[in-house]
Protein backbone atom coordinates (compact mmCIF):
# COMPACT_ATOMS: atom_id res chain seq x y z
CA UNK A 1 0.00 0.00 0.00
CA UNK A 2 1.23 3.13 -0.75
CA UNK A 3 5.01 1.78 -2.41
CA UNK A 4 5.97 3.37 -5.71
CA UNK A 5 4.63 1.23 -8.60
CA UNK A 6 1.82 -0.26 -6.80
CA UNK A 7 -1.45 -0.22 -8.93
CA UNK A 8 -3.73 2.27 -6.61
CA UNK A 9 -6.89 0.30 -5.41
CA UNK A 10 -10.18 0.99 -7.32
CA UNK A 11 -12.78 3.46 -6.47
CA UNK A 12 -14.44 3.13 -2.91
CA UNK A 13 -18.03 0.90 -2.94
CA UNK A 14 -20.90 2.30 -3.39
CA UNK A 15 -22.41 1.83 0.06
CA UNK A 16 -19.71 3.47 1.48
CA UNK A 17 -20.32 6.96 -0.25
CA UNK A 18 -23.08 9.24 0.93
CA UNK A 19 -26.55 9.47 -1.08
CA UNK A 20 -25.58 12.67 -3.02
CA UNK A 21 -22.56 11.28 -4.50
CA UNK A 22 -24.49 10.15 -7.37
CA UNK A 23 -27.60 12.46 -7.31
CA UNK A 24 -26.58 16.03 -6.56
CA UNK A 25 -23.96 16.97 -9.52
CA UNK A 26 -24.20 20.52 -8.35
CA UNK A 27 -22.89 19.49 -4.79
CA UNK A 28 -20.15 17.78 -5.90
CA UNK A 29 -18.72 19.65 -8.27
CA UNK A 30 -18.47 22.01 -5.24
CA UNK A 31 -17.08 19.45 -3.15
CA UNK A 32 -14.49 18.51 -5.54
CA UNK A 33 -13.11 21.86 -6.31
CA UNK A 34 -10.37 22.94 -4.13
CA UNK A 35 -10.11 24.72 -0.79
CA UNK A 36 -10.10 28.65 -1.38
CA UNK A 37 -6.10 29.80 0.11
CA UNK A 38 -7.72 31.40 3.06
CA UNK A 39 -10.63 30.17 4.96
CA UNK A 40 -11.83 34.23 5.81
CA UNK A 41 -12.55 34.33 2.21
CA UNK A 42 -16.01 32.33 3.10
CA UNK A 43 -15.75 30.25 6.49
CA UNK A 44 -19.07 28.70 5.98
CA UNK A 45 -18.14 27.14 2.43
CA UNK A 46 -14.76 26.02 3.87
CA UNK A 47 -16.17 24.13 7.01
CA UNK A 48 -18.94 22.63 4.78
CA UNK A 49 -16.45 21.12 2.71
CA UNK A 50 -14.21 19.85 5.04
CA UNK A 51 -16.67 18.23 7.51
CA UNK A 52 -17.56 16.31 4.37
CA UNK A 53 -14.06 15.51 3.55
CA UNK A 54 -13.09 14.54 6.97
CA UNK A 55 -16.32 12.24 7.73
CA UNK A 56 -15.34 10.44 4.91
CA UNK A 57 -11.84 9.82 5.10
CA UNK A 58 -12.07 8.82 8.70
CA UNK A 59 -14.84 6.85 7.79
CA UNK A 60 -13.48 4.76 5.16
CA UNK A 61 -9.97 3.99 7.24
CA UNK A 62 -12.26 2.35 9.87
CA UNK A 63 -14.48 0.33 7.37
CA UNK A 64 -11.42 -0.57 5.53
CA UNK A 65 -9.55 -1.41 8.92
CA UNK A 66 -6.36 -0.47 7.67
CA UNK A 67 -4.35 2.00 9.91
CA UNK A 68 -2.45 3.22 7.05
CA UNK A 69 -3.20 5.18 3.80
CA UNK A 70 -1.79 8.02 1.52
CA UNK A 71 -2.93 10.31 -0.36
CA UNK A 72 -2.99 8.52 -3.83
CA UNK A 73 -4.68 6.48 -2.69
CA UNK A 74 -7.55 8.42 -1.00
CA UNK A 75 -7.59 10.29 -4.41
CA UNK A 76 -8.58 6.78 -6.51
CA UNK A 77 -10.71 5.93 -4.03
CA UNK A 78 -12.80 8.69 -4.31
CA UNK A 79 -12.69 9.55 -7.66
CA UNK A 80 -16.17 10.25 -9.30
CA UNK A 81 -16.59 9.91 -12.84
CA UNK A 82 -13.03 10.58 -14.19
CA UNK A 83 -12.57 13.49 -11.52
CA UNK A 84 -10.86 13.82 -8.70
CA UNK A 85 -11.06 15.64 -5.46
CA UNK A 86 -8.66 18.64 -5.23
CA UNK A 87 -9.03 19.76 -2.05
CA UNK A 88 -7.83 16.25 -0.69
CA UNK A 89 -4.16 17.32 0.43
CA UNK A 90 -5.91 20.36 2.39
CA UNK A 91 -8.39 17.84 4.09
CA UNK A 92 -5.42 15.56 5.42
CA UNK A 93 -3.16 18.18 6.19
CA UNK A 94 -6.12 19.41 9.32
CA UNK A 95 -5.92 15.94 9.74
CA UNK A 96 -2.69 16.10 10.77
CA UNK A 97 -3.15 19.41 12.55
CA UNK A 98 -5.88 17.61 14.69
CA UNK A 99 -4.05 14.63 15.58
CA UNK A 100 -6.29 12.12 13.64
CA UNK A 101 -3.75 11.49 11.68
CA UNK A 102 0.34 11.16 11.70
CA UNK A 103 3.19 10.66 9.37
CA UNK A 104 4.67 7.27 9.33
CA UNK A 105 7.96 8.40 9.57
CA UNK A 106 7.23 11.12 12.24
CA UNK A 107 5.31 8.14 14.04
CA UNK A 108 8.48 5.87 13.97
CA UNK A 109 11.08 8.64 15.00
CA UNK A 110 9.03 9.34 18.26
CA UNK A 111 9.40 5.58 19.27
CA UNK A 112 12.91 3.54 19.21
CA UNK A 113 12.17 1.41 15.94
CA UNK A 114 15.93 0.43 15.51
CA UNK A 115 14.94 -3.59 16.00
CA UNK A 116 13.29 -2.61 12.50
CA UNK A 117 15.34 -3.52 9.48
CA UNK A 118 13.62 -0.51 7.58
CA UNK A 119 13.14 1.55 10.90
CA UNK A 120 17.34 2.41 11.54
CA UNK A 121 17.31 4.69 8.97
CA UNK A 122 14.11 6.73 10.22
CA UNK A 123 15.32 6.10 13.83
CA UNK A 124 18.76 8.12 12.69
CA UNK A 125 17.52 10.74 10.77
CA UNK A 126 13.76 11.39 11.41
CA UNK A 127 14.19 12.13 15.51
CA UNK A 128 15.27 16.45 14.80
CA UNK A 129 12.75 16.75 12.55
CA UNK A 130 9.75 15.27 14.53
CA UNK A 131 10.66 17.26 17.41
CA UNK A 132 10.35 20.52 15.33
CA UNK A 133 7.12 19.63 13.72
CA UNK A 134 5.79 18.22 17.21
CA UNK A 135 6.66 21.68 18.93
CA UNK A 136 6.17 24.14 15.51
CA UNK A 137 3.27 22.36 13.89
CA UNK A 138 3.44 20.90 10.53
CA UNK A 139 1.80 23.07 8.34
CA UNK A 140 2.88 20.99 4.95
CA UNK A 141 0.42 18.90 2.33
CA UNK A 142 1.38 15.12 2.47
CA UNK A 143 2.84 14.16 -0.72
CA UNK A 144 1.16 11.38 -2.67
CA UNK A 145 3.07 8.78 -1.72
CA UNK A 146 3.87 9.34 1.79
CA UNK A 147 2.40 7.01 4.16
CA UNK A 148 -0.07 8.23 6.85
CA UNK A 149 -1.41 6.72 9.74
CA UNK A 150 -4.71 6.83 11.33
CA UNK A 151 -4.24 7.47 15.23
CA UNK A 152 -7.02 6.52 16.50
CA UNK A 153 -7.26 3.17 14.83
CA UNK A 154 -3.95 2.57 15.38
CA UNK A 155 -4.48 2.60 19.14
CA UNK A 156 -7.56 0.23 18.97
CA UNK A 157 -5.94 -2.73 17.17
CA UNK A 158 -2.75 -2.62 19.45
CA UNK A 159 -4.89 -3.03 22.49
CA UNK A 160 -6.29 -5.94 20.54
CA UNK A 161 -3.33 -7.66 19.85
CA UNK A 162 -2.74 -7.34 23.52
CA UNK A 163 -6.07 -8.62 24.38
CA UNK A 164 -5.20 -11.21 21.79
CA UNK A 165 -2.04 -12.57 23.39
CA UNK A 166 -3.30 -12.02 27.16
CA UNK A 167 -5.94 -14.86 26.21
CA UNK A 168 -3.75 -17.09 24.62
CA UNK A 169 -1.64 -19.75 25.98
CA UNK A 170 1.66 -17.56 25.16
CA UNK A 171 0.84 -15.28 28.08
CA UNK A 172 1.96 -17.95 30.74
CA UNK A 173 5.66 -17.22 29.90
CA UNK A 174 6.75 -13.65 29.85
CA UNK A 175 9.02 -13.40 27.05
CA UNK A 176 7.95 -14.29 23.99
CA UNK A 177 9.41 -15.02 20.37
CA UNK A 178 8.56 -12.47 17.70
CA UNK A 179 7.87 -14.94 14.75
CA UNK A 180 5.19 -16.94 17.55
CA UNK A 181 3.93 -13.45 17.73
CA UNK A 182 3.08 -13.37 14.22
CA UNK A 183 1.54 -15.99 13.64
CA UNK A 184 -0.51 -15.51 16.81
CA UNK A 185 -2.00 -11.87 15.19
CA UNK A 186 -2.18 -12.83 11.51
CA UNK A 187 -6.18 -12.25 11.89
CA UNK A 188 -5.21 -8.51 13.34
CA UNK A 189 -2.45 -7.34 11.12
CA UNK A 190 -2.86 -8.47 7.28
CA UNK A 191 1.14 -7.24 6.49
CA UNK A 192 3.66 -7.35 8.56
CA UNK A 193 4.37 -3.71 8.35
CA UNK A 194 1.52 -3.02 10.01
CA UNK A 195 2.34 -6.09 12.51
CA UNK A 196 5.50 -3.83 13.59
CA UNK A 197 3.45 -0.57 13.64
CA UNK A 198 1.41 -2.27 16.05
CA UNK A 199 4.20 -3.24 18.01
CA UNK A 200 5.86 0.15 17.84
CA UNK A 201 2.48 1.74 19.16
CA UNK A 202 2.39 -0.74 22.16
CA UNK A 203 6.16 -0.10 22.71
CA UNK A 204 5.01 3.36 22.74
CA UNK A 205 2.18 3.01 25.75
CA UNK A 206 5.38 0.96 27.44
CA UNK A 207 3.18 -2.24 27.34
CA UNK A 208 5.99 -4.59 25.41
CA UNK A 209 9.35 -3.83 25.12
CA UNK A 210 11.71 -5.94 22.31
CA UNK A 211 15.29 -7.13 21.99
CA UNK A 212 17.50 -9.18 19.41
CA UNK A 213 18.96 -11.80 21.09
CA UNK A 214 21.62 -14.06 19.04
CA UNK A 215 19.34 -12.58 15.36
CA UNK A 216 16.53 -13.11 17.39
CA UNK A 217 13.26 -11.03 18.33
CA UNK A 218 12.17 -11.34 21.32
CA UNK A 219 9.23 -9.56 22.59
CA UNK A 220 8.25 -9.01 26.45
CA UNK A 221 4.79 -8.28 27.98
CA UNK A 222 3.78 -6.28 30.78
CA UNK A 223 1.86 -8.15 33.34
CA UNK A 224 -1.60 -7.09 33.48
CA UNK A 225 -3.68 -4.79 31.27
CA UNK A 226 -2.47 -1.40 33.23
CA UNK A 227 0.80 -2.78 33.87
CA UNK A 228 3.91 -0.93 32.63
CA UNK A 229 6.32 -3.42 31.55
CA UNK A 230 9.94 -3.48 33.05
CA UNK A 231 13.32 -3.52 31.10
CA UNK A 232 14.51 -6.89 29.72
CA UNK A 233 17.00 -8.40 31.78
CA UNK A 234 19.44 -11.28 32.14
CA UNK A 235 16.67 -13.30 33.68
CA UNK A 236 14.05 -13.43 30.81
CA UNK A 237 16.86 -14.08 28.09
CA UNK A 238 17.40 -16.84 30.50
CA UNK A 239 14.28 -17.89 30.86
CA UNK A 240 13.70 -17.08 26.88
CA UNK A 241 16.72 -19.92 26.45
CA UNK A 242 14.90 -21.95 28.23
CA UNK A 243 11.86 -21.95 26.90
CA UNK A 244 13.76 -22.44 23.11
CA UNK A 245 15.26 -25.58 25.06
CA UNK A 246 11.94 -26.66 26.03
CA UNK A 247 10.67 -26.45 22.71
CA UNK A 248 13.61 -28.07 20.86
CA UNK A 249 13.65 -31.29 23.35
CA UNK A 250 10.38 -31.72 22.71
CA UNK A 251 10.86 -31.66 18.75
CA UNK A 252 13.45 -33.79 19.08
CA UNK A 253 11.37 -36.64 21.17
CA UNK A 254 9.08 -36.36 18.68
CA UNK A 255 11.28 -37.42 15.42
CA UNK A 256 13.05 -40.28 17.74
CA UNK A 257 9.42 -41.41 18.49
CA UNK A 258 8.99 -41.59 15.06
CA UNK A 259 12.46 -42.95 14.24
CA UNK A 260 11.81 -45.91 16.76
CA UNK A 261 8.33 -46.49 15.49
CA UNK A 262 10.24 -46.85 11.72
CA UNK A 263 12.70 -49.46 13.34
CA UNK A 264 9.76 -51.32 14.78
CA UNK A 265 8.21 -51.61 11.63
CA UNK A 266 11.51 -52.35 9.19
CA UNK A 267 11.82 -55.48 11.80
CA UNK A 268 8.58 -56.65 11.49
CA UNK A 269 8.75 -56.85 7.94
CA UNK A 270 12.49 -57.76 7.68
CA UNK A 271 11.25 -60.92 10.27
CA UNK A 272 8.37 -61.68 7.57
CA UNK A 273 11.09 -61.47 4.29
CA UNK A 274 13.03 -64.39 6.67
CA UNK A 275 16.08 -61.30 7.24
CA UNK A 276 16.90 -62.42 10.55
CA UNK A 277 20.67 -60.17 10.48
CA UNK A 278 18.42 -57.15 9.31
CA UNK A 279 16.08 -57.44 11.78
CA UNK A 280 18.29 -58.15 14.60
CA UNK A 281 19.86 -54.56 13.14
CA UNK A 282 16.24 -53.01 12.97
CA UNK A 283 15.44 -54.42 16.73
CA UNK A 284 18.99 -52.93 18.01
CA UNK A 285 18.59 -49.35 16.40
CA UNK A 286 15.27 -49.06 18.07
CA UNK A 287 16.59 -50.07 21.49
CA UNK A 288 19.52 -47.25 20.70
CA UNK A 289 16.89 -44.62 19.91
CA UNK A 290 14.43 -45.62 22.97
CA UNK A 291 17.40 -45.10 25.10
CA UNK A 292 18.04 -41.81 23.62
CA UNK A 293 14.45 -40.63 24.13
CA UNK A 294 14.87 -41.57 27.93
CA UNK A 295 17.75 -39.40 28.10
CA UNK A 296 15.86 -36.50 26.48
CA UNK A 297 12.85 -37.02 28.68
CA UNK A 298 14.74 -36.65 31.53
CA UNK A 299 16.59 -33.55 30.24
CA UNK A 300 12.97 -32.52 29.68
CA UNK A 301 11.91 -32.54 33.06
CA UNK A 302 14.84 -31.11 34.39
CA UNK A 303 14.61 -28.00 32.12
CA UNK A 304 10.81 -28.28 32.96
CA UNK A 305 11.56 -28.29 36.87
CA UNK A 306 13.87 -25.15 36.31
CA UNK A 307 11.17 -23.34 34.92
CA UNK A 308 8.70 -24.16 36.73
CA UNK A 309 10.63 -22.82 39.84
CA UNK A 310 10.99 -19.59 38.08
CA UNK A 311 7.73 -19.06 38.04
CA UNK A 312 6.95 -20.23 41.70
CA UNK A 313 9.95 -17.60 42.61
CA UNK A 314 8.57 -15.07 40.32
CA UNK A 315 5.18 -15.70 41.97
CA UNK A 316 6.93 -15.40 45.93
CA UNK A 317 8.35 -11.96 44.75
CA UNK A 318 5.06 -10.70 44.00
CA UNK A 319 4.16 -11.65 47.18
CA UNK A 320 6.90 -10.45 49.05
CA UNK A 321 6.74 -7.20 47.15
CA UNK A 322 2.92 -6.95 47.92
CA UNK A 323 3.54 -7.77 52.12
CA UNK A 324 5.74 -5.33 51.86
CA UNK A 325 4.23 -2.49 50.40
CA UNK A 326 1.32 -3.49 52.84
CA UNK A 327 3.50 -3.05 55.81
CA UNK A 328 4.81 0.08 54.57
CA UNK A 329 1.11 1.88 54.25
CA UNK A 330 0.38 0.03 58.13
CA UNK A 331 3.19 1.93 59.33
CA UNK A 332 2.43 5.11 57.86
CA UNK A 333 -1.19 5.09 58.69
CA UNK A 334 -0.14 3.98 62.68
CA UNK A 335 2.65 6.60 62.07
CA UNK A 336 0.79 9.16 64.99
CA UNK A 337 -0.74 6.75 66.73
CA UNK A 338 0.71 5.12 70.08
CA UNK A 339 -1.46 3.38 73.32
CA UNK A 340 -0.06 6.29 75.84
CA UNK A 341 -2.04 8.71 73.03
CA UNK A 342 -4.98 6.02 72.71
CA UNK A 343 -5.32 5.82 76.61
CA UNK A 344 -5.15 10.00 76.87
CA UNK A 345 -8.02 9.97 74.31
CA UNK A 346 -10.06 7.41 76.39
CA UNK A 347 -10.04 9.31 79.30
CA UNK A 348 -10.83 11.80 78.09
CA UNK A 349 -14.00 10.77 76.31
CA UNK A 350 -14.98 9.02 80.30
CA UNK A 351 -14.27 12.38 81.55
CA UNK A 352 -16.41 14.13 79.01
CA UNK A 353 -19.51 11.61 79.47
CA UNK A 354 -19.42 12.51 83.32
CA UNK A 355 -19.46 15.95 83.32
CA UNK A 356 -22.58 15.34 80.10
CA UNK A 357 -24.37 13.10 82.69
CA UNK A 358 -24.21 15.79 85.82
CA UNK A 359 -24.75 18.48 83.63
CA UNK A 360 -28.02 16.39 82.33
CA UNK A 361 -28.92 15.48 86.54
CA UNK A 362 -28.51 18.85 87.18
CA UNK A 363 -30.92 20.82 84.74
CA UNK A 364 -33.11 17.69 85.68
CA UNK A 365 -33.78 18.88 88.98
CA UNK A 366 -34.47 22.74 88.19
CA UNK A 367 -37.90 23.89 89.35
CA UNK A 368 -39.94 25.38 86.30
CA UNK A 369 -41.93 28.51 86.97
CA UNK A 370 -41.26 28.73 90.14
CA UNK A 371 -42.80 25.36 91.30
CA UNK A 372 -40.90 23.95 94.74
CA UNK A 373 -39.66 20.46 94.49
CA UNK A 374 -42.11 18.25 95.69
CA UNK A 375 -41.91 16.12 98.77
CA UNK A 376 -40.15 12.63 97.24
CA UNK A 377 -41.04 10.27 100.15
CA UNK A 378 -44.82 11.47 100.64
CA UNK A 379 -45.11 10.67 96.79
CA UNK A 380 -43.65 6.93 97.80
CA UNK A 381 -46.14 6.71 100.50
CA UNK A 382 -48.70 7.63 98.24
CA UNK A 383 -47.80 4.81 95.98
CA UNK A 384 -47.48 2.45 98.50
CA UNK A 385 -50.96 2.87 99.48
CA UNK A 386 -52.27 2.67 95.98
CA UNK A 387 -50.47 -0.69 95.88
CA UNK A 388 -51.87 -1.87 98.93
CA UNK A 389 -55.39 -0.78 97.84
CA UNK A 390 -55.02 -2.55 94.60
CA UNK A 391 -54.34 -6.11 96.37
CA UNK A 392 -57.15 -6.17 98.62
CA UNK A 393 -59.49 -9.09 97.99
CA UNK A 394 -62.64 -7.92 96.96
CA UNK A 395 -66.32 -7.82 98.60
CA UNK A 396 -68.04 -11.03 99.12
CA UNK A 397 -71.19 -10.90 96.37
CA UNK A 398 -74.46 -13.61 95.88
CA UNK A 399 -73.25 -16.00 93.36
CA UNK A 400 -74.21 -15.62 89.99
CA UNK A 401 -77.36 -17.92 89.20
CA UNK A 402 -77.07 -20.24 86.36
CA UNK A 403 -80.44 -20.92 85.82
CA UNK A 404 -82.21 -19.89 83.03
CA UNK A 405 -84.85 -17.10 83.61
CA UNK A 406 -86.88 -17.04 80.80
CA UNK A 407 -86.43 -20.58 79.18
CA UNK A 408 -88.25 -20.77 75.50
CA UNK A 409 -91.32 -22.16 75.50
CA UNK A 410 -92.59 -24.71 72.67
CA UNK A 411 -96.18 -24.92 70.67
CA UNK A 412 -97.12 -27.83 72.02
CA UNK A 413 -96.55 -26.91 75.89
CA UNK A 414 -98.75 -23.32 74.51
CA UNK A 415 -101.51 -25.92 73.60
CA UNK A 416 -101.52 -27.87 76.66
CA UNK A 417 -101.18 -24.54 78.81
CA UNK A 418 -104.13 -23.59 76.70
CA UNK A 419 -106.21 -26.31 77.24
CA UNK A 420 -105.69 -26.19 81.10
CA UNK A 421 -106.88 -22.69 80.74
CA UNK A 422 -109.96 -24.26 79.07
CA UNK A 423 -110.89 -26.96 81.02
CA UNK A 424 -110.67 -24.38 84.32
CA UNK A 425 -112.81 -22.13 82.55
CA UNK A 426 -115.54 -24.46 82.11
CA UNK A 427 -115.48 -25.52 85.58
CA UNK A 428 -116.01 -21.85 86.64
CA UNK A 429 -118.99 -21.43 84.28
CA UNK A 430 -120.62 -24.37 85.72
CA UNK A 431 -120.46 -22.63 89.31
CA UNK A 432 -121.52 -19.27 87.89
CA UNK A 433 -124.66 -19.91 85.56
CA UNK A 434 -125.52 -16.52 86.00
CA UNK A 435 -122.75 -14.51 84.73
CA UNK A 436 -122.05 -12.55 81.55
CA UNK A 437 -120.86 -14.80 78.29
CA UNK A 438 -118.56 -11.30 77.74
CA UNK A 439 -115.79 -13.04 79.07
CA UNK A 440 -116.11 -15.92 77.01
CA UNK A 441 -115.75 -14.03 73.89
CA UNK A 442 -113.12 -11.90 75.01
CA UNK A 443 -111.48 -15.17 76.03
CA UNK A 444 -112.47 -16.26 72.68
CA UNK A 445 -110.78 -13.20 71.02
CA UNK A 446 -107.79 -13.26 72.40
CA UNK A 447 -107.33 -17.01 71.86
Amino acid sequence: MCSPGRAPPGPAPAGDLPPEWETDDERMAFLFSAFKQSREVNSTEWDSKMAFWVGLVLARGRRRGAVRTCLRELQHSFERRGSLPLGLGTVLRELLRRGKLQRESDFMASVDSSWISWGVGVFILKPLKWTLSSVLGDSKIPEEEEVLIYVELLQEKAEEVYRLYQNSVLSSHPVVALSELRSLCASVCPDERTFYLLLLQLQKEKRVTILEQNGEKIVKFARGLHAKVSPMNDVDIGVYQLMQSEQLLSQKVESLSQEAEKCKEDARSACRAGKKQLALRCLKSKRRTERRIEELHSKLDAVQGILDRIYASQTDQMVFNAYQAGVGALKLSMRDVTVEKAENLVDQIQELCDTQDEVAQTLAGVGINGLAEMDTEELEKELDSLLQDSTKEPADLPPVPHKVLNPPISDAELEAELEKLSISHGDLAQKTPSASSEPKTALGLNL
